[in-house]
């Protein structure tokens, strides 16, 4: 299967080598790797430029957004500005983030999960992080969902569920989208993949509430909203979290912000999360 990796970057020049690194050595090689270079003031477009020359599916192209850090939008933006670069002659598309060791059978065994069953719009394994010495789960997610930096999609879901939306939130919504729209979501879990640096770790202080304003937009609801929010804080270990979650949730419905999905996607998002949630605690 043909495949397009488009990777964000900004001031990476720590990881991007490793990752690219990483990419060279699959055992089923993409047809074209875009590097969008965010407007980094390090060395990440010297250590690109290196591997572009020795590997010539290895590209890359200059965005210059805002230097603030800002979940969601800003990543996703670059993403759309390696996709102007690309043709439309793939059968998957992924997204990846640029601090990561992707296992050197990462992409055929991925692969497999869409090969296997045409019904599969997106799949990936799960992310690691060092502690203590060791690799473990990056556990503020479940195994068996696909998390933001390491996602394939079939060209088809991709298409459906609109690409990927600007906004905090997104790799949860694209997810919930692809089941509305009947793709199944696949994870295989032996494939780990070692993620450098922790999800959150850079975020800025103004970014504290945009997980509540990520539940506003799927249109979660306040309930919805609580229980996922304390959920991630459990998870984080933090009551700030759950308190800036909440807040974030009411500044977005004060504020009035524009949701990410329609009524009739919201209505199925809340019945899948509710169902969910039901089935988790043995409520049928």
């Amino acid at each position: 299967m043909d495949f397009y990796i488009i990777i964000p970057a900004h001031n990476e020049e720590a990881y991007i080598g490793k990752m690219l690194q990483s990419i060279v050595e699959q055992t089923i090689l993409p047809k074209k790797v875009v590097v969008v270079n965010d407007a980094s003031t390090d060395d990440t477009q010297k250590i690109v430029d290196q591997f572009s020359r020795q590997y010539p599916f290895i590209q890359s192209v200059f965005h210059n957004s805002e230097a603030l850090h800002e979940p969601g939008s800003k990543v996703v933006n670059a993403f759309y500005k390696g996709l102007e670069t690309l043709d439309s002659d793939f059968e998957l598309i992924g997204k990846f983030d640029a601090d990561l060791i992707l296992p050197k059978d990462y992409f055929q065994k991925t692969i497999q999960l869409f090969k296997a069953d045409n019904n599969v719009g997106l799949a990936g394994g799960n992310l690691y992080i060092e502690n203590d010495g060791e690799w473990k789960f990056e556990a503020i997610s479940e195994k068996t969902k696909v998390r933001g930096p390491i996602k394939l999609y079939r060209k088809k879901c991709f298409e459906d569920i609109g690409g990927l939306k600007i906004s905090i939130g997104w790799d949860s919504v694209d997810g919930l989208l692809a089941e509305y729209h009947g793709w199944t979501i696949k994870t295989d879990t032996s494939l780990k993949v070692k993620h450098l640096k922790p999800t959150g770790k850079v975020y800025t202080e103004a970014s504290k509430y945009r997980q509540g304003e990520a539940f506003y937009k799927m249109r979660y609801g306040f309930w919805l909203t609580f229980i996922a929010s304390a959920k991630l804080a459990s998870k984080k270990n933090s009551l700030s979290f759950f308190i800036n979650t909440i807040k974030g949730f009411y500044k977005a419905k004060r504020e009035n912000l524009e949701y990410m999905v329609s009524e009739k996607e919201g209505k199925f998002i809340r019945d899948l999360r509710w169902k969910n949630i039901f089935r988790k605690i043995g409520v049928r």
